[in-house]
């Protein structure tokens, strides 16, 4: 008997507007990690040749890393990228593949819930700081707006929940035929 690699994709794959919505994200949050780069350089080199900072700089990378990490965990999630202690579940797979199925079943199931919270938590805060148009930073200085930040939230956890959701009729699916 072969043993299933752990690392491989699911049985049944995501539907593909679901796997090219999280790449599209993915890929949206890599290149919003190069522009932060760049921003970063140009406030060294503002700083060091000019005497002069780039203002908002560390409003900025503190929302973005939020921003970034909402963007990415959905395709992580879907690569099979999460982190998670794989003992019970090895041991598992080699002597009872179908209960290991009905646990990771339940495991997405539980991440889908978490999230789901998460996206539940995030939307009256999202319209709040519409409404009040909320913003970090120091008047005068430098002000950025919060709600694009806790739209991403929003959409980011929604968009990992359905990718739970989605494993876990997979490895329920896995689970009942084996």
């Amino acid at each position: 008997m072969t043993v299933p690699d752990p690392q491989a994709a699911p049985e049944a794959p995501l539907p593909r507007a679901v796997t090219g919505l999280t790449r599209v994200m993915n890929a949206a949050g890599s290149i919003w990690i190069l522009a932060l780069m760049a921003l970063i350089v140009a406030d060294v080199a503002g700083r060091d040749l000019f005497g002069h900072p780039v203002r908002g700089v560390t409003e900025i990378l503190s929302l973005s890393i939020v921003g970034i990490v909402f963007l990415q965990l959905g395709d992580t999630l879907r690569a099979g990228r999460f982190t998670r202690a794989d003992v019970l579940l090895d041991r598992l797979r080699r002597e009872r593949p179908h209960l290991a199925h009905a646990l990771l079943g339940v495991y997405n199931l539980a991440g889908a819930l978490l999230l789901a919270i998460i996206v539940w938590a995030s939307w009256e805060p999202l319209f709040e700081s519409i409404r009040i148009g909320e913003h970090v930073g120091a008047i005068g200085d430098f002000t950025a707006p919060t709600w694009p930040i806790r739209l991403v939230i929003v959409v980011g956890a929604a968009v990992t929940t359905l990718v739970f959701v989605l494993l876990a009729f997979a490895e329920f699916r896995a689970a009942r035929r084996r």
